[in-house]
C-alpha cells in the first residue's frame, strides 16, 4: 500500500462519493467538491432523475463496500420487462435465464444518500457541497496539480493535492481542464433524441399493466416510453421523443398537443395517469449523450471515472453500473507507490470495455423501440433461453453476461459472437423457434383433447 496521499474529488455523485471510501480506506485524505448543494438540505430538482436498474456488478461494487443491504432496503426487483403492444396486449419476457437473475430500481437520490453516508462515516473524507470547479492546473510527474474552486459566495479556494479524481460526469469540468492543450481525443454524441418523466401511480394488485416487479415498455419507431416500478408500487416513466420534426418535444407544449401524442401512440398511458398531460408539461427535458474521451488520466495526477470518462445512453441500463465497477478497479489500481503507471493501467483495463457498452447501449435503443413486440424477436429471445438451458454454463446469452455477471464488456461481446457463429445463429434460432412453438402447440392439442374426452 502506498503512503497516505491527499486526493480531490470533483463531483460527489454516485462514483465520486464511492470512490472517496474506497481511497478512505486505503488511508488516504480525500476532499469532494460537489457544484450543487447539500441535497440534505435543500430540496431536489424533480423530473430528470432517471431510475436506475441495479445488476450484478453494481450488486458486487456495493456489497464490497457494505451497504448493499441499505440500498436493497430501497429497491424494488425487476424480473424482467412487460411490453405494451398496440392494442393493449402485454408480453412478458424475463431478464434472466433463472429465478435469482433479477435487476432491483433504484431512485438516483436514494442510492446517492447511501454512498454519501457511507463516504462522510469516514473521518477522513470531507465534502464541501455549492463548489464548483474553476480552474486546474493538470501538474506533473513531480509537480502536483492545483485546483481552484468557487463556492456559492463567490469566495475562491486553492487546493494542491497529490491526485485530482473527475467523477463530474456527462459534462464534466475536470475533463475539459485534463484534455486542454493535450493531444486528446474526445467525442461526444448527442441522441437526437430528449426524454421527460412523469409518475403512474400504484395499480391494484395482479393488474399486470402497472406489476410492480417488471420494467414497462412502450415501444414505437417514433417514440419510447420507460417505466421503472418504485418500492411504494408506482412506476417512474421516461417519455423518450425525437428533440425536433412532427411530434417532437420542440412541439410538444401546449395541452392540446400532449394530449393527441399520448391519444394517438400511447393510449394505454392516458388509461393510467389521467393527468398524464399536466405532468408531461410541468416537468423539464433532458438530453443524453454517449462520450468518449482518450487520454483518461495525467502522469498520475488527474484521472477521469464514470460519466466524466465514459458516459453512455442509458438503454441497457449499465451506465451507473459500470461506473460503481470503476470505482474498484482504481482503488486496485492505486496500491502501490507508483500512482502514475496505476492510473495508465486502469485506461489500459477499463477503455476498452467501455467503448463497447457505448456501443451497446445505442443498439439497444433501437431494439427497444422497434424490435421487442416483433414476433422474430421474441422466437430468438425464447431461442436464447432454451439453449442456454439445454447447454448451461457453454451458452450463455449477451443480455445474461452484461447484467447478471462481472464478465468485462467486450469480452462477452467476443463470447456472444463466437456462440452465434458456432451455432449458425439464424438457423439455429429458427428450428429452435419452431421447436417451442410446436411443443407448446401440442401441448396445447392435449389439454383440448382430454378436455373433449368423458
Amino acid at each position: 500500500m502506498s503512503a497516505a496521499r491527499h486526493v480531490v474529488v470533483v463531483g460527489a455523485g454516485l462514483a465520486g462519493t464511492l470512490t472517496a471510501v474506497h481511497l478512505a480506506r486505503l488511508g488516504h485524505r480525500v476532499d469532494v467538491y460537489e457544484r450543487l448543494p447539500d441535497p440534505r438540505v435543500t430540496a431536489r430538482a424533480g423530473g430528470r432523475s432517471i431510475n436506475l436498474g441495479l445488476s450484478q456488478r453494481g450488486v458486487a461494487a456495493l456489497a464490497e463496500v457494505g451497504v448493499l443491504a441499505d440500498v436493497l432496503r430501497a429497491a424494488t426487483p425487476m424480473r424482467g420487462r412487460v411490453v405494451h403492444q398496440p392494442g393493449g396486449r402485454l408480453a412478458f419476457q424475463p431478464y434472466g435465464t433463472a429465478a435469482d437473475q433479477v435487476l432491483r430500481s433504484v431512485l438516483r437520490e436514494d442510492l446517492g444518500d447511501v454512498l454519501l453516508t457511507e463516504a462522510r462515516s469516514h473521518p477522513s473524507v470531507a465534502v464541501h457541497f455549492g463548489t464548483r470547479l474553476t480552474a486546474l492546473d493538470r501538474g506533473g510527474h513531480d509537480r502536483r496539480p492545483v485546483c481552484a474552486f468557487t463556492d456559492e459566495h463567490g469566495a475562491e479556494l486553492v487546493v494542491e493535492p497529490d491526485l485530482v479524481v473527475g467523477a463530474d460526469g456527462a459534462f464534466s469540468a475536470t475533463r475539459a481542464h485534463l484534455v486542454r492543450g493535450l493531444p486528446a481525443d474526445v467525442h461526444q454524441k448527442a441522441l437526437p433524441w430528449g426524454y421527460k418523466e412523469f409518475a403512474i401511480p400504484a395499480g391494484r394488485p395482479g393488474d399486470l399493466r402497472r406489476t410492480p416487479d417488471a420494467l414497462h415498455v412502450w415501444p414505437g419507431h417514433d417514440g419510447l416510453v420507460v417505466a421503472h416500478p418504485n418500492i411504494n408500487g408506482s412506476l417512474t416513466a421516461t417519455a423518450f421523443l425525437p428533440l425536433t420534426g412532427p411530434g417532437s418535444l420542440a412541439e410538444l407544449t401546449t395541452e392540446a398537443a400532449v394530449r393527441e401524442l399520448f391519444d394517438t401512440r400511447f393510449p394505454d398511458v392516458r388509461t393510467l395517469v389521467p393527468d398524464v398531460v399536466e405532468q408531461f408539461l410541468a416537468h423539464p427535458a433532458g438530453h443524453l449523450v454517449t462520450v468518449r474521451v482518450s487520454p483518461w488520466q495525467h502522469e498520475g495526477r488527474v484521472v477521469l471515472v464514470g460519466d466524466a470518462a465514459h458516459a453512455v445512453y442509458p438503454f441497457y441500463g449499465q451506465g451507473m453500473n459500470s461506473a460503481l465497477e470503476d470505482c474498484a478497479l482504481l482503488r486496485d489500481c492505486l496500491t502501490g507507490p507508483d500512482w502514475a503507471a496505476g492510473l495508465r493501467e486502469f485506461e489500459r483495463r477499463r477503455k476498452p470495455h467501455t467503448d463497447v457498452l457505448a456501443d451497446l447501449s445505442e443498439a439497444n435503443f433501437d431494439e427497444l423501440r422497434t424490435r421487442v413486440a416483433s414476433p422474430l424477436f421474441l422466437a430468438r429471445k425464447k431461442a436464447d433461453l432454451l439453449l442456454s438451458r439445454v447447454f448451461p454454463g457453454r451458452w450463455v446469452p449477451l443480455y445474461t453476461m452484461i447484467s447478471h455477471t462481472d464478465t468485462p464488456y467486450a469480452d462477452a461481446l467476443r463470447r456472444a459472437r463466437r456462440q452465434q457463429a458456432a451455432l449458425g445463429w439464424t438457423g439455429a434460432a429458427t428450428a429452435l423457434a419452431a421447436v417451442v412453438t410446436g411443443l407448446a402447440a401440442a401441448r396445447r392439442a392435449r389439454r383440448e383433447g382430454g378436455r373433449g374426452r368423458c
